[in-house]
């Protein structure tokens, strides 16, 4: 087997912390591990494999001996570093938002979209976490059925923000039981307690940009011929993105086909006993690489109407999980360019 020699930047952030993890949970084949950060953090150590290693400075000349590099240190650490990364001779999997619409860029999901991965130049984009669970989900209907329009509101966890909200989100709840007075930094209103539909700014349409990403992104990975309307949600959940998704098809359909078409998919689990009360919930999500769905119903306010409930970690398969399948996809489609012993 190929080893690689594999640099994650943004190392010491959450979602940096979660790709180093599962790259070795799932015996990526690593040849040497290169963990890159700002240069506040030199010389700090973080574990992979069970070994320690020391934190670079991520900077032009960290890359040269890189074959892949998975960057998670937002879009303007991106934006400068990842075309210097990919001149240097690595190919980047850039988790930020800093490149997904680049027409030149592929923009994947390994379950929906692979065969993109053919057309890429060094640089790959990782998709947003919502869009990522509700395409996973959607694909097998969409090839089937095609799907012709799409209503979602998600309610997501405030680990989509950072450490800074999970530890805001803390703070507050623990304020509210001792009585005391609740501030917010993090977010313009309180969210213990709380539901935002506000999540990144908002447009001149009206609408958020994050609303407005899983519009485009459904439009560059499943079709562009797609409606899509989106409402995102804040909601106060440490982890894992839940979403309500209302699609509507060309075909028909029975529903018990639905069922079977998704228990099928790859990167799905289907969890819809009611009668039981079981259907996907965030805290059963949390440390899964899963994409659950559930809920599944027929809408019959129109023609062809489909009604679903799905739940993903946002860390894992919304982040982390989705760039080392990238990689582990470039790697069986041998698209990585095989490193000198």
């Amino acid at each position: 087997m190929n080893m690689y020699n594999v640099a994650v930047v943004g190392a010491l952030g959450a979602v940096g912390r979660e790709m180093t993890s599962i790259l070795a949970e799932r015996k990526f084949p690593v040849r040497t591990m290169k963990l890159l950060d700002i240069e506040a953090y030199e010389g700090q150590e973080s574990l992979f494999n069970g070994t320690s290693v020391r934190v670079q400075t991520a900077r032009a000349g960290a890359f040269t001996d890189v074959d892949i590099a998975l960057f998670s240190a937002g879009a303007e650490a991106s934006l400068s570093l990842a075309p210097i990364a990919v001149k240097e001779g690595a190919i980047v999997i850039d988790n930020s938002s800093a490149w997904r619409m680049d027409p030149q860029i592929p923009l994947v999901i390994p379950e929906v979209n692979p065969q993109a991965l053919k057309t890429h130049k060094g640089l790959i984009a990782n998709p947003n976490c919502s869009t990522i669970q509700m395409l996973v989900a959607l694909k097998p209907i969409h090839d089937r059925y095609t799907i012709k329009r799409i209503v979602v509101s998600t309610y997501q966890a405030v680990s989509g923000s950072g450490q800074k909200a999970i530890e805001e989100l803390h703070e507050q709840v623990k304020k509210y039981l001792d009585g005391e007075k609740i501030s917010s930094r993090v977010y313009p209103h309180q969210i213990a307690f709380n539901a935002l539909p506000h999540i990144d700014v908002f447009l001149e349409n009206g609408y958020t940009k994050e609303e407005m990403k899983m519009v485009h992104e459904t439009h560059k990975m499943l079709d562009p011929a797609i409606k899509v309307s989106a409402t995102t949600v804040r909601i106060p959940v440490i982890r894992s993105h839940s979403e309500a998704i209302n699609i509507e098809t060309e075909k028909p359909f029975e529903v018990s086909e639905v069922v079977e078409l998704l228990q099928q998919a790859p990167g799905v689990q289907v969890i819809d006993d009611v009668r039981s009360n079981a259907y996907p919930l965030a805290l059963n999500a949390a440390g899964k690489d899963e994409v659950f769905v559930g809920r599944i119903r027929r809408d019959s306010s129109v023609d062809n109407g489909l009604n679903l409930w799905v739940v993903s970690d946002n860390l894992r398969k919304g982040a982390a999980l989705n760039a080392v399948q990238i990689a582990e996809t470039l790697v069986q489609q041998q698209l990585v360019h095989i490193p000198a012993n």
